[in-house]
């Protein structure tokens, strides 16, 4: 039997071991673009899009950008060339590329259920290092990772004020063993954090709490600042692109490959344009919204391609509905679904607790990098592709879809039918079937 353990407190305190010994930040710089943006009296080095002197790029997609001061940074002649960072400006061409590039994100996100086998795997590779004679320690992710536990949750107490501390206390009864490996994990382990049990989903916390909008990190003495992009083991990681945070949802292999800091292979993306305008009527509700997005863009066909909103409709869209929508990524088949950096951004940045700095740091950055959405400016050069695809509020009635086929939507007409009654409001305890 199992004895009941609770390696972390209730509290939401992230954990980890604070030493970092990230991968190197930066290539050469053949293009020479780095350049220096001063924000709050301070000083950050920044390799500048408009400097690389490449034809068009203010025309590029948001998503593009992003990609594009990516390789920038990480260009050294030999895993990313000139070559692949002109590439993606000749996009612009024809809207699509058979060039491959190669992606470093910034960062790693796992939760439990893919996170113990790619804990396994580091601890393995610690295993056959000592073996050889060579020091365990040096073997850490590279970039920093940071694993959610959210996998492990059974509802086996319900209707009653003490619920959730009864099924908390089930929860670290049943997973102790596997709680006490990744409690080991973190305090081993450079560049790796856990946030625990009993915090939320993967996703949601990302949104909330790890997202930063825009990454910094220390290169030559000098502060380095870089768009914040991630991959991660669940497939709704594409939630984070309601941020401007360019992420989605990969293999544990490439995320293992990610966290020891190899890049990820990938076809430079098509980048399907949706537009959005004026404003939800009274009545509807951000549901009916996505509902309506994911029918359209699977008519259309947006599998392995980035999906870029954009249109006046986001002057009153708030960023809790745009992260629903892109939180629906894998339902319409894209690869992400991606909304840029605007003053929505930076008001939910503060809801949620950001500090000013990082704050100031967004704002600035997203504007020297022309990442930042202006309302009423010309729409990023997406058309030529395809049609894009439009949403009007007008256009909008209620609707409503099962959770497992949100295709086809029907509208509900305003009415809902009432379900059967549900039980009494009682403490119910399911017998555990384990024991």
């Amino acid at each position: 039997m199992i004895r009941r353990c609770r390696p972390w407190g209730g509290s939401f305190v992230m954990l980890g071991n604070s030493r970092r010994s990230p991968m190197p930040l930066c290539g050469h710089d053949t293009l020479k673009t780095r350049r220096t943006l001063s924000v709050n009296g301070r000083e950050v080095d920044y390799f500048s899009l408009e400097a690389a002197g490449l034809a068009g790029v203010e025309r590029l997609p948001f998503s593009l950008k992003v990609l594009l001061e990516n390789l920038l940074r990480y260009e050294d002649g030999r895993s990313v060339t000139v070559e692949d960072v002109r590439a993606v400006a000749d996009w612009l061409v024809n809207h699509r590329s058979e060039r491959e590039i190669a992606f470093r994100p910034a960062r790693v996100l796992m939760q439990d259920f893919t996170g113990v086998p790619g804990v396994v795997d580091l601890a393995a590779m610690r295993e056959a290092v000592k073996a050889l004679g060579g020091p365990a320690s040096a073997i850490n992710p590279l970039s920093p990772v940071d694993l959610v536990i959210d996998h492990s949750v059974m509802i086996d107490y319900f209707g009653s004020a003490d619920a959730l501390t009864k099924n908390m206390d089930l929860e670290f009864e049943r997973n102790g063993e596997r709680y006490a490996f990744l409690r080991w994990g973190q305090k081993a382990f450079n560049n790796f954090r856990v946030v625990p049990p009993g915090v939320g989903i993967c996703h949601q916390v990302n949104l909330e709490y790890l997202a930063r909008g825009v990454w910094t990190g220390e290169e030559a003495g000098r502060t380095l600042a870089f768009p914040d992009t991630l991959v991660g083991t669940d497939s709704h990681t594409t939630m984070i692109n309601g941020l401007g945070v360019l992420g989605w949802g990969v293999g544990g292999i490439e995320a293992e490959a990610a966290m020891l800091g190899q890049p990820l292979s990938m076809l430079i993306p098509e980048v399907v344009g949706f537009e959005l305008t004026g404003t939800l009527p009274e009545g509807t509700t951000a549901t009916d919204l996505v509902l309506t997005v994911v029918q359209m863009l699977r008519k259309k066909g947006v599998v392995g391609k980035f999906v870029e909103f954009y249109g006046d409709g986001l002057d009153s869209l708030p960023l809790t509905d745009r992260a629903t929508i892109a939180n629906m990524g894998p339902e319409y088949g894209a690869t992400c679904g991606f909304f840029p950096i605007d003053a929505e951004t930076l008001r939910f940045l503060r809801f949620t607790g950001r500090d000013e700095d990082t704050v100031a740091l967004v704002e600035a950055y997203a504007k020297a990098q022309g990442l930042w959405r202006v309302s009423g400016a010309p729409a990023p050069d997406v058309h030529r592709h395809a049609p894009p695809r439009h949403g009007h509020g007008r256009a909008l009635a209620g609707r409503a879809a099962p959770p497992a086929r949100p295709r086809p939507p029907g509208p509900h007409g305003g009415r809902l039918r009432r379900g059967p009654a549900l039980p009494g409001a009682q403490c119910r305890h399911r017998p555990d079937r384990g024991r």
